[in-house]
């Protein structure tokens, strides 16, 4: 499959919310956005505070506008902080390069899109996203 479905976007996130579930993590909020950054799916948990929408999405389309994780946009910008700032400025509310967002892949390696998550720490925003991109069937980047 070359592009990334509503359906499948929406299970990527049934199965995200429900390993931070089990892992008894804090209300979350995950979106999932085409191969160009475009909202496919998303969803606010109950209790999830404010702005953690606007900060998964904004995750989720840096990865997918960059072509990489967030965990590696984060470590990027540390060596090249104006470039980072640039584009934060040109893409308002679209470009965070925190960790919490994975590249969503087919078998042959194409990028599909990517989800961003935020409710959590980074790392488990990041574990939620890898979890519902595994559970069905893509590869996560």
């Amino acid at each position: 499959m070359t592009q990334l479905t509503a359906d499948k976007a929406s299970q990527i996130i049934t199965e995200a919310l429900s390993y931070a579930r089990t892992e008894g993590y804090p209300p979350m909020v995950v979106a999932v956005v085409d191969a160009a950054g475009q909202i496919k799916a998303f969803l606010r948990e109950d209790g999830a505070t404010a702005l953690r929408f606007d900060i998964a999405m904004g995750k989720a389309a840096a990865a997918a506008g960059m072509s990489c994780s967030s965990r590696a946009l984060t470590e990027m910008q540390s060596k090249i902080p104006v470039f980072f700032a640039t584009l934060a400025s040109s893409t308002p509310g679209h470009f965070i390069p925190q960790t919490g967002a994975v590249l969503v892949k087919n078998s042959d390696g194409t990028i599909l899109g990517a989800v961003g998550a935020s409710g959590g720490t980074g790392d488990e925003d990041e574990a939620i996203c890898i979890a519902g991109i595994n559970a069905v069937g893509y590869v996560h980047g």
